[in-house]
This record gives C-alpha cells, structure tokens and sequence, in this order.
C-alpha cells in the first residue's frame, strides 16, 4: 500500500497519506466486496493502489452506484465502506500531487457518505492533508477584512415588515445576563421556561473569527458540506446539494440564489468535520444541568430569509447565535393540537400551519393562540425545553450552533 501516495507524483515531498486502519483491513474489505459481486470494484482498487488515478476514480465510481442502488436502509454496509475505500485511494493520490483541496474534497465524501470502518483514517487523514494545505495559506491569527455581517441595530419597523403576523405584540422572552447555573436549573430548566442567555459567548473565538470571509475561506472552503436549496423541507421544490464551502459562502454572500430558493447549510455536524471551527467554540455549561449528556451539535449556516417551519424537538436545546441575528417565535408542547401536526410519521414533528401565511379557514385554532417570542442578537444563546414549538426566521445573514442534550429523566420518559 505504500506505493499508493508516492506514484506519478512521488516528488511532491513526498507527501503520502498514512491509512493504518485500510492496511490491516483491505485484503479482508476487498474479498468481502468479491463475495456480494464487487469483483471489477476489487480489480480497480488494485490498481488504485499502484497510483491509478483512473482506476481509482473508476472504483469510486462503482462504490457511488451501489449505494443509490435503492433505499438507502437496503444499502449494505459493505458498500459503504467500499465507498470509504475508494475515497481514501483518491485522496492519496491527490495528496501526492499536491492537490490538496481535491484530496480533502474526496475525503469529506468519504465521511459523509462512507462506512464506519474506515472513518479514523479518513479524520486522520483531513487533519493531515488539511495541515499542509495551511502552510501555504496566510496565518490565521488576524483577519482585517471586510466582515460578512456589519453590527447594527435592528430596525423593528423594518423586520415587522417581514416577519409572521403579530410578531413581537405577545410575551418576550426574557433575556437574562451571565446566568449561573443555579439560577438556569431553578428558574428555567427544571420549569421547562425558554431564556435568552446574554454575555455568556464573549471569550469564544468564533465571536471574533466568523464574521471574516477569509477566515472561513482559509479553515473551511476547500471541503464539501451537504446544504439545503429551496423555501424549507416542507416544501415541494426543496433539495440537497453537495458544494464545497468556499462556493456556498460565493453563493450567500453574493445573493446568487434567488429570495424564493435560499442556500441553507441547516442542522449539519460541521464541527465533526473541521477540527478548526471545532476549536472556536465551547460547549455552555448548561448542556449539563441536571446531569445531561450532549447529543449533538450542528451548524445554522445561511442568508437573510432563511426559515426553519414550525416544529419541535425531542431535546433540550441551547440556540448559540454567533454573527447575525434571528428572529424565533414559540409555543408551549401543550398547544400541539392547535398547531395540528402533520399526520405522517416523518413529519409528525411539524406543523402544517405556515407562519408567514396561516390559512385561517384550515387552521382556525392557530391564529389567535398566545406565544412568546424575541430577536436573537449576536452572542446570545436561546434555552429551547424539550418538546416546545419553535420557528426560526434569519434576519441577516447567520451562522448558529445548536447544542442538543438529554438527562436521565428524558430518556426514561420517551
């Protein structure tokens, strides 16, 4: 396997990717792969090792198709990580050539779309490939460019214009500054009350960092993230793309898509991704409260106008608002029936009432029903309790953290 990262392009460095985990299992993957009709894929890989860069973007290729051979429940696991397989011979062969955003390219491919058998190799070899593409890339210690989101005042007026009916006429969530802990159990958690949390974000780098183009270009364009196209998911047109990041920032910052088909990065584990971004933010302390354990941890991505429809989720939630600023309107889990839920099991965490044009003849139980409401300002967190409605509407371009636990009493009640 050694060959694999020092063929046709062996005096770049040497530069060779290190794959520990495909070394000791390959033999095995491939005769597994033979075993469910892989043959020509395990014929191509061979050649892939040797430095065939054809052969090697034939056998993803291969992988590719059978994992949208049907369902993908039915897809066997040994196709995806042949897929894993595939994307990591790619990657060494870009990465001998010094073609570093290609490398990293297949490797997210890798992670988004591969098996579990290989994902340590795959991270690794991001960190490692992502390393060297930053030795050619300015330091990421200062940022003096333009920021994405300038810091202004919101004008009321002006958002009341857009925003769903009655907005910001109920009760406001109440923001409170620097909350202990104490207080966040005693007052909200334990009362399952919302709370906009205030000067708990200040020493987070990304408070700084993320408001820079070039910051973002520099740790995060070269790799691919899945994002949404289209009003919402509720929606007929809506769809999902693949793009690398510098091309999704290209396409918000530039208002390429239209008001009717925004470019959303919505509910992704980009942090899993890129250790850089990882390493700008920290887990509040009130994911553990009441002995929580953290679930996940997504990335909010997007332009002004950007709506996530009415719904709600199984967890506690803290809504950390980095740049930008939000609009969010919700309603307590005891008003489920009046927000009459889709019926499909898919759905059935969403409402079929659209906010911004409620159907009063179909959801007459909706349109006078009290909710409580705020703005999202940059560096405050949101406290959503588990189970609570909630619709969430950009103002400014935005980029948010979602931080989801559960505690022991959560788990033994669903």
């Amino acid at each position: 396997m050694s060959g694999a990262a020092t063929a046709s392009s062996g005096d770049h460095n040497n530069l060779r990717l290190p794959t520990p985990t495909l070394d000791a299992e390959s033999q095995t993957l491939l005769q597994s792969i033979s075993a469910q009709g892989g043959y020509a894929y395990a014929r191509m890989a061979a050649f892939a090792v040797a430095g065939d860069q054809s052969a090697a973007e034939a056998a993803r290729d291969m992988a590719w198709e059978q994992l949208h051979s049907g369902p993908w429940h039915s897809v066997l696991p040994v196709w995806r990580d042949a897929y894993s397989m595939a994307c990591l011979n790619v990657a060494k062969i870009h990465f001998a050539a010094g073609e570093f955003g290609e490398a990293l390219g297949a490797l997210d491919m890798g992670l988004i779309m591969g098996g579990m058998l290989l994902r340590k190799d795959l991270h690794d070899s991001v960190v490692l490939v992502s390393s060297e593409a930053r030795k050619k890339a300015k330091s990421l210690e200062e940022f003096k460019g333009q920021k994405l989101v300038p810091e202004v005042p919101v004008d009321v007026n002006e958002v009341l214009k857009i925003l769903p009916c009655r907005s910001l006429t109920c009760r406001r969530v109440e923001k409170r500054s620097g909350l202990s802990l104490e207080g966040f159990l005693r007052d909200y958690f334990l009362s399952g009350t919302p709370v906009v949390i205030t000067n708990s974000m200040a020493h987070w780098p990304a408070r700084t960092k993320w408001n820079h183009l070039d910051y973002l270009n520099t740790v995060a364009g070269n790799r691919t993230v899945p994002v949404e196209v289209g009003k919402n998911y509720l929606c007929s047109d809506w769809k999902q793309e693949l793009v690398t990041f510098s091309k999704f920032l290209e396409r918000i910052r530039t208002n390429k898509s239209s008001q009717m088909e925004p470019t959303y990065l919505a509910q992704h584990p980009l942090f899993d991704q890129i250790n850089e971004l990882r390493d700008d933010i920290c887990i509040p302390d009130y994911c553990f409260v009441g002995g929580g354990e953290l679930q996940s941890l997504n990335a909010w991505f997007g332009p002004a106008g950007t709506v996530t429809p009415l719904h709600h989720d199984p967890h506690h939630n803290i809504l950390a608002q980095v740049v930008g600023k939000k609009y969010i309107r919700l309603y307590p889990s005891s008003l489920q029936d009046e927000l009459y839920p889709y019926s499909e099991t898919m759905l059935c965490n969403s409402s079929q009432v659209d906010l911004d044009n409620i159907d009063e003849t179909e959801f007459p139980k909706a349109v006078e029903l009290e909710f409580m409401d705020c703005i999202l300002e940059e560096g405050e967190m949101l406290y959503i309790p588990p189970k609570w409605w909630h619709y969430v509407r950009s103002l400014t371009m935005s980029f948010s953290v979602s931080f989801w636990w559960s505690n022991e009493a959560d788990s033994s009640s669903s």
